[in-house]
């Protein structure tokens, strides 16, 4: 089984930084997907990003191409979400997951979520 906590959400002025992070506990980190996903007030929680168990393939929603960068430190056990340019849209509580082992589904991991809020 694995524990995820994020932590970093806060509140940035639009075209600001945050840097998001999800610490993992229990099974073995390096064996799992790494994923991060929003919901937004109203709105169905989306994909944002995913990283693979060895960090070297990524894929990235499109609204977070070029401003999300997603990577990881199995050394740490620790996953990371660099959010550059943020835009008033991008206000939502984020969300790490984690699947595996080895790409597949047959376990699945959620954390509680850190919120992110974006001024104008």
């Amino acid at each position: 089984q694995v524990q995820l906590v994020e932590s970093g959400g806060g509140l940035v002025q639009a075209g600001g930084s945050l840097r998001l992070s999800c610490a993992a506990s229990g099974d073995t980190f390096s064996t799992y997907t790494l994923g991060w996903y929003r919901q937004a007030p109203g709105k169905e929680r989306e994909f944002v990003a995913s990283i693979s168990g060895n960090g070297i393939r990524t894929n990235y929603a499109y609204f977070g191409k070029g401003r999300f960068t997603i990577s990881r430190d199995n050394a740490k056990d620790t996953g990371y979400l660099q959010m550059n340019t943020l835009k008033p849209e991008d206000a939502a509580v984020y969300y790490c997951n984690a699947h595996g082992p080895h790409g597949t589904y047959e376990y699945d991991y959620w954390g509680q979520g850190t919120q992110v809020t974006v001024s104008s």
